[in-house]
């Protein structure tokens, strides 16, 4: 598994509807992309209480050629770089994904939390702790699923959930779920 994400930052006055709209006409595209395991489109927007208006949709591959296909095979990563200039692309390695008691549940609401690792540890201890933490992340009341993921490149942890209802007392970014795309949950979560 690895994990993906870019963050398309919108002006304070951005109407929002416009993404909402984009994800509706667009959004289900996705639904059937070999490869792909979850798709989740979120968004941060200022009018629900964000401190941004952001599109940052957050996607699990199951393997890295559907990654590639998405980004550089034309017709899906393409629309992204025409509509808002190509954004950085984040990446990470997938340590392990952990399906939730509501995960045959629509998911409305997502957290991402970031951890840096200390320079001077050995990376084991700590990947080790996060993933007891995704174990008892998962079995939270509301959780959809959720995965953990590494930077090696900045030593950085990455827990992301998805909820079935408002998430609870979590440290992290917050972001609504406007539509997701689960082709490949059986091989992920397997």
């Amino acid at each position: 598994m690895d994990a993906m994400q870019y963050e398309v930052n919108l002006p304070a006055d951005y109407d929002m509807g416009i993404i909402r709209r984009r994800v509706e006409t667009l959004g289900s595209k996705t639904d059937d992309f070999d490869g792909l395991g979850v798709k989740a489109y979120l968004v941060q927007d200022q009018a629900n209480g964000a401190a941004v208006n952001q599109y940052a949709p957050f996607y699990l591959w199951n393997d890295t050629a559907g990654m590639s296909r998405f980004l550089w095979g034309g017709g899906f990563f393409t629309g992204i770089c025409k509509s808002f200039g190509r954004p950085s692309v984040r990446h990470w390695t997938g340590a392990g994904v952990v399906p939730g008691a509501d995960v045959d549940q629509p998911a409305v609401g997502a957290t991402k939390n970031v951890q840096l690792l200390p320079p001077d540890v050995d990376p084991a201890v700590p990947v080790a702790e996060a993933m007891e933490a995704l174990h008892r992340t998962a079995a939270m009341p509301g959780v959809h699923s959720s995965a953990l993921a590494v930077d090696p490149a900045r030593w950085e942890l990455v827990h992301f959930t998805l909820w079935s209802g408002e998430p609870g007392i979590v440290p992290g970014t917050r972001y609504q779920v406007l539509h997701l795309s689960t082709p490949g949950t059986k091989v992920l979560f397997g």
